[in-house]
């Protein structure tokens, strides 16, 4: 079947293409995580979030080629938001190990619990086995304590911050990650950002910004905002942002 039969014909060709492209490191298996695999995915917004398990060992060899595979796909509008990381059977059980990933260029980035939680509950199969094959199951309290972690240390302290507050990507992720996060806390699910928006005003956020983020994320072109309204945003975003993360670890911590 192919690739972009779920997916907008240029995202199923471009996903086409890469896994063409992979095929000379011989994966042992493909996935898609995030939005690409759990709905809301909205092409040319979000991300294309990718796994490739590699047979062996990530070498010098095998970074070389994987530079030259993503840079071979640049022409492609979306290639620019195709992520990947690049696992080997070896190095799938540590959670808090870095691996090889291309994210706009080479890095390196562990595979945190909220992604192999999100792989075992809907991650999609391109190539290969299944998550349920490789990756070690995540039990809940490895799972919860991370969150409340990535809360607590990183984004409280980039609340106050703020200059990023007054950037788009800073204000729609800080909020839809507190909302999933306080999902995850409060009935162990995952949630999608379509229904981390829905869940916003229910937490007190505020209700300008929520409809900001919508706009931005759903309307085919969408206004810029003004300089008065990013910094009102700004504002708005930094009052109830701190304190809800405040509670959040308070109750969970």
């Amino acid at each position: 079947m192919p690739t972009h039969d779920p997916y907008p014909l240029p995202t199923g060709a471009l996903l086409d293409r890469f896994l063409d492209a992979l095929a000379v490191l011989h994966p042992v298996a493909v996935w898609a995580h995030g939005s690409l695999a759990g709905g809301d995915y909205q092409e040319g917004r979000s991300d294309l979030d990718l796994i490739a398990v590699l047979p062996g060992p990530v070498g010098l060899g095998t970074v070389r080629r994987t530079v030259a595979l993503h840079r071979r796909l640049r022409a492609d509008p979306l290639a620019a938001k195709l992520h990947c990381g690049y696992l080997s059977p070896d190095t799938l059980a540590d959670p808090a190990r870095s691996h090889l990933t291309w994210a706009y260029n080479v890095t390196r980035r562990p595979v945190t619990p909220v992604t192999r939680r999100e792989l075992h509950t809907f991650g999609r199969v391109l190539h290969g086995a299944t998550p349920a094959e490789l990756l070690p199951p995540v039990p809940d309290r490895q799972l919860t304590d991370f969150v409340v972690r990535d809360q607590r240390d990183y984004w409280r302290p980039a609340v106050d911050r703020a200059r990023l507050w007054r950037q788009d990507i800073w204000v729609d992720l800080g909020l839809l990650t507190h909302a999933r996060a306080t999902a995850t806390l409060r009935d162990g699910r995952l949630i999608s950002k379509r229904e981390a928006l829905d869940l916003l005003p229910g937490l007190g956020a505020p209700g300008e910004v929520v409809e900001d983020i919508t706009r931005r994320r759903y309307e085919r072109q969408p206004p810029p905002p003004t300089q008065e309204w990013t910094v009102r945003r700004a504002e708005l975003t930094h009052g109830y942002l701190g304190p809800a993360i405040d509670k959040l670890v308070a109750e969970y911590g």
